[in-house]
């Protein structure tokens, strides 16, 4: 049913996407990392610094381990990567600040995030269950088990594609504020590239989830 070739060329494809993205984020991460940012600011700095020109007084800025760049609504607060923590470079500022226009919309209760963090609980659920749940059906050759894997992983979907405006729009944010605060042109430049890779890996993302989904539909419609 699943291991025919039409099925293997849609894991070459999606491979292909996913390292392709991987490796021009890796490629923009790693040129923006050596160029210094004219302020001097570390990311956490810059990070604090953000928090407070928006009168956000209450979110901590942590550092992480490597490649924990994130904001964490359970506890409102935002992590860093020793690299975004410590770094004095473009990476490291437009990192901070991507991460601080997380914590602004969840202060203003940004519509997009409210409904992410709603899919969370049954987003958790559905992908650890859904391919369990296609295998059982495929070897039990029960179509409903292989009906509730696909709206299992249709919903896994969903939320990849509500992730993307959570995403940009806290890279709009970030990119608003680094303007605001007379940040020079060729500094903004290079932080809006870092910000575009970086948010091309959940396009990606994105996309081969949606390719999959498609590819599970036809094949549940010739069955």
């Amino acid at each position: 049913m699943f291991m025919d070739m039409g099925y293997l060329g849609l894991i070459v494809v999606t491979l292909i996407i996913g390292c392709g993205a991987t490796a021009w984020v890796n490629r923009q991460l790693k040129k923006y990392q050596r160029v210094p940012i004219g302020n001097g600011l570390t990311g956490a700095e810059a990070a604090r610094q953000m928090l407070a020109y928006y009168g956000i007084y209450n979110v901590p800025v942590q550092r992480g381990g490597h490649g924990q760049d994130f904001f964490d609504p359970r506890t409102n607060s935002v992590t860093l990567s020793p690299e975004a923590f410590d770094g004095r470079s473009i990476t490291a500022t437009a990192t901070a600040c991507h991460e601080v226009g997380h914590a602004c919309q969840y202060a203003q209760g940004y519509a997009p995030m409210k409904i992410r963090g709603s899919l969370v609980p049954v987003v958790n659920m559905a992908s650890n269950a859904w391919v369990f749940v296609l295998m059982l059906g495929i070897i039990m050759n029960i179509m409903p088990f292989v009906t509730i894997a696909v709206i299992l992983y249709a919903a896994v979907v969903l939320f990849q594609l509500v992730t993307l405006p959570v995403e940009f729009n806290a890279s709009a944010r970030a990119m608003t504020y680094m303007g605001t605060i007379g940040m020079p042109a060729g500094e903004r430049s290079g932080a809006a590239k870092v910000l575009r890779a970086c948010a091309f890996t959940y396009v990606a993302a994105a996309l081969t989830s949606i390719l999959q989904l498609l590819w599970l539909l036809g094949q549940r419609s010739e069955d």
